[in-house]
């Protein structure tokens, strides 16, 4: 922090960090958002930049969640308290000796006041707090010793960097459980098996594995939960109860368990088991329990600890739920990548209260490695109770009609080719007409990395599909106002809006087209690459994988992805058609790709202050031009590009002796070093 910051930029920066936390407090605690994807993306571009050019970040800034470089190792973290395990209760007599021995212990004949919530199975983790800013989290590890996580932690939305409390305690250290919903859980697996990855045998190891990754940025890809339901030490503030801890942690915006009742006596505590056992298949993450607390912290205090476990709290574990069944038929399915997944239809089958009759078998090295076949009997299992798994393939009950299902040569949705890469274990359908993939196709074009379509969000383009408005992405060019205004969300103003939106979009770039147009393996670096190298789109029509892998950092999948893309027939006259519809694609980047490699070629560039362009478009111009941008000045920094008003960036580098230029400068660099390759190529003479 500095004193050199002007106060009206401190302030602002103060207001935008409280602002952003707070919107995503409703988003991912409360899931009740009040402002748009949008607005919430425009008032954190808006942060980043002020922090970027004052160098000026608060400790709970919303932009501290992601971005810290990969770790070698995780330090160890000895806890200040034991974080205890759980002893286990597998039936209600066991619940109820529970509750006997509590008694015992207290020598009371009172009916005993608990809490009972469900049971999260994740990653237990420890949430140190000093004076209300998140100090460090660490894991569970052997109970005394976890590892530190910090980084990997902030990258969870739900997470709060700061307490916002009316009392705010000096020190203390908050325990809950980090969690992957089924959801996301079934999608994480699906791309997996996808990539050819191993499979995570369940949530709780997608979570743990999750959180244990060295390099944060991977963590980040993956949309993690937290629950908090439990304190170590504390200092500053003193809690009553459980019920009291909880209702405080709600009040500071942490993330508290799905459902929490108070029960007096082990009568109602039984019941309330009773009631979560019966709804567990409502929950949104898996549970395996529910656990039982005693409610008053000095009763707790009184009762103790055994030697790894608390004597005032237990859990009770539910009945895994599986069953037996036969495979009638074997299907695909596509995804919204294209991807074909393999799902199995069963014979109906009761398992846990519900009627089970299908199940994803994702992908054919799964069904090669289980050895499944349709007729075969096999034993299927709800994890979670909600997603069907086939665990295991009864052999001894084969007949010998048993039949395999083999790869589909075509897509089931639209009868077009599909292909599988070498070395992968995903089939795909590359066909841009393929009405499974559409709806996302078209989100993914106009979203604001490609042909940013505003007003054309999630939520419109499944509106425009509903009606029968938009399948594709010509039928974008083809919408009329006139069409809008007979739609709900839509007045005389918003329709003409979009209209106008679609018709900037017509003036298009090449490699955000390359981007938008969603080819298998292209992202927007690698559509840049295209851009450097292919002046015009038609020159990638009919283009072989052995002219993409000569450009440098084009890898094998991509030149096969887009070989395959640019030679079917129906794509090719996709992207005809939308230039008929007067779609202009123009590519400024295009330069030799020797010009590409070596002009800022191995250089490094920081910005501080205003420059005559925004900082987007210097960025793009060092990449253009072969150079890397960062954020921070490092002794690895090449250049410090300054402009009016610098940051504290200014001072680093010059304490570091990193060289500075101004944004003129950097241009006559840019075209002395294009001169010296032109020169070393013989075209010109200096």
């Amino acid at each position: 922090m500095s004193d050199n910051i002007p106060e009206d930029i401190k302030d602002e920066i103060e207001k935008l960090a409280k602002e952003l936390n707070y919107h995503s407090y409703r988003y991912y605690v409360l899931d009740s958002p009040v402002i748009s994807d949008a607005e919430y993306d425009r008032l954190y571009r808006r942060l980043k930049e002020l922090e970027d050019d004052y160098d000026y970040v608060r400790p709970d800034s919303p932009t501290q969640r992601i971005g810290a470089p990969p770790l070698e190792k995780f330090e160890k973290v000895k806890h200040t308290e034991p974080m205890l395990s759980l002893d286990n209760a597998f039936s209600y007599d066991e619940v109820k000796e529970f509750d006997r021995r509590i008694k015992r212990l207290l020598d009371t004949d009172e009916e005993i006041e608990y809490t009972v919530e469900p049971k999260y199975d994740g990653l237990a983790i420890e949430l140190t707090y000093r004076n209300g800013l998140l100090f460090r989290a660490s894991t569970r590890g052997d109970g005394y010793e976890g590892e530190d996580v910090t980084q990997n932690i902030k990258t969870i939305r739900s997470v709060p960097l700061k307490i916002e409390a009316v009392k705010i305690p000096e020190e203390i250290d908050i325990r809950g459980e980090v969690y992957i919903d089924l959801d996301e859980f079934e999608k994480l697996n699906r791309q997996r098996g996808e990539k050819g990855e191993p499979l995570f045998a369940n949530p709780r190891n997608a979570a743990a594995g999750s959180v244990r990754q060295l390099d944060p940025s991977i963590t980040t890809t993956r949309r993690l939960y937290l629950s908090c339901y439990g304190i170590g030490t504390v200092k500053g503030i003193n809690f009553k109860s459980q019920s009291e801890l909880i209702k405080w942690l709600k009040g500071s915006r942490f993330p508290t368990p799905a459902k929490v009742e108070i029960a007096k006596g082990i009568d109602k505590v039984i019941t309330a088991i009773k009631e979560f056992e019966e709804k567990r298949g409502d929950f949104s993450f898996e549970t395996d329990g529910a656990v039982i607390k005693v409610n008053d912290f000095r009763l707790q205090q009184r009762l103790g600890v055994k030697t790894r476990e608390p004597r005032w709290a237990i859990a009770y574990k539910f009945q895994a739920h599986q069953g037996t069944t036969r495979i009638k038929e074997i299907h695909g399915s596509v995804g919204r990548t294209g991807v074909i997944t393999p799902f199995a239809v069963f014979e109906p089958v009761r398992i846990g209260g519900v009627t089970v009759s299908r199940s994803t078998l994702h992908n054919w090295d799964e069904i090669e490695r289980k050895d499944i076949k349709i007729g075969d009997t096999v034993v299927v299992e709800r994890a979670g109770d909600v997603i069907p798994h086939v665990i295991m393939v009864i052999k001894e009950k084969r007949t010998g009609d048993e039949k395999k299902f083999p790869i589909p040569e075509k897509c089931p949705a639209c009868g077009s080719r599909v292909v599988r890469e070498e070395g992968e274990v995903a089939v795909r359908c590359v066909s841009l007409h393929c009405p499974a993939q559409v709806r996302e196709k078209i989100i993914h074009f106009a979203s604001r990395g490609g042909m940013d379509i505003e007003g054309l969000g999630e939520k419109n383009v499944e509106l425009l599909y509903s009606r029968g408005l938009i399948k594709h992405f010509e039928n974008i060019y083809k919408l009329k106002k006139g069409d809008l205004l007979e739609l709900p969300r839509f007045a005389e103003k918003s329709a003409q809006n979009l209209i106008d939106a679609i018709e900037r979009s017509k003036h298009a770039i090449l490699a955000k087209f390359l981007f938008a147009i969603g080819i298998l393996h292209v992202g927007e670096y690698a559509a840049k690459l295209l851009a450097k190298n292919f002046k015009r789109l038609e020159d990638l029509y009919k283009v072989t994988p052995e002219t993409i892998i000569e450009i440098k950092q084009m890898g094998e999948k991509i030149a096969f992805s887009l070989s395959a893309f640019f030679n079917d027939g129906k794509n090719i006259k996709t992207l005809e058609s939308l230039k008929s519809l007067g779609l202009n694609i123009t590519n400024q980047d295009f330069v030799s790709s020797k010009t590409a490699e070596k002009s800022l070629a191995g250089l490094t560039f920081v910005i501080t202050g205003i420059l005559p362009k925004s900082r987007k478009e210097v960025e793009d111009l060092i990449e253009a031009n072969g150079g890397h941008t960062s954020s921070a000045v490092s002794a690895s920094t090449s250049y410090l590009i300054v402009g009016e008003d610098p940051g504290l960036k200014l001072e680093k580098a010059k304490s570091l002796g990193v060289k500075t230029i101004s944004y003129p400068e950097l241009s006559k660099l840019i075209e002395k070093n294009q001169k010296i390759q032109r020169c070393s190529d013989g075209q010109i003479n200096l």
